[in-house]
């Protein structure tokens, strides 16, 4: 990578990623390789674009669930203040894209399932640590 600032960084990284899946059926190279990942698309709260982000993911019987961890930075990533926003997104998983209303659970239900993405996927209870602020978790129904 370059001396770019953090988030252009990040922003590269993430569209090479985005390349990658639509290019390879869902497949990428690199510490991503054995993940289950999915594109996120989600309409831009200020700006009304659209934006699409890679995300890890685990399932809870058909619903799809993705945690807003930002790997534990202070603030939410942007994507989760955009769902707020407007819940509609969509989603491109390596066999199947559609479109439906994210649902954010709260209480016992947002815990238990960030505990069962965390036990699948170490880093997020990492992340949790890393940060004083409860990390969101999005259940995604399939239509």
């Amino acid at each position: 990578m370059t001396s770019e600032d953090p988030i252009a960084q990040m922003i590269s990284y993430n569209n090479h990623l985005i390349e990658q899946f639509r290019a390879n059926g869902g497949k990428v190279t690199g510490r991503f390789a054995d993940a289950p990942l999915l594109l996120l698309t989600t309409t831009g709260a200020k700006s009304g674009e659209k934006r699409t982000t890679p995300l890890a993911h685990s399932t809870d019987g058909d619903n799809i669930i993705i945690i807003a961890s930002y790997a534990g930075n202070p603030k939410h990533p942007q994507w989760y203040h955009n769902i707020r926003a407007n819940p509609e997104v969509t989603i491109e998983l390596p066999d199947q894209t559609f479109t439906t209303n994210a649902i954010i659970p709260e209480g016992e239900e947002r815990q238990r399932l960030f505990d069962q993405q965390a036990e699948k996927m170490p880093a997020f209870a990492d992340y949790q640590a890393k940060t004083t602020r409860e990390i969101p978790v999005i259940v995604i129904p399939r239509p």
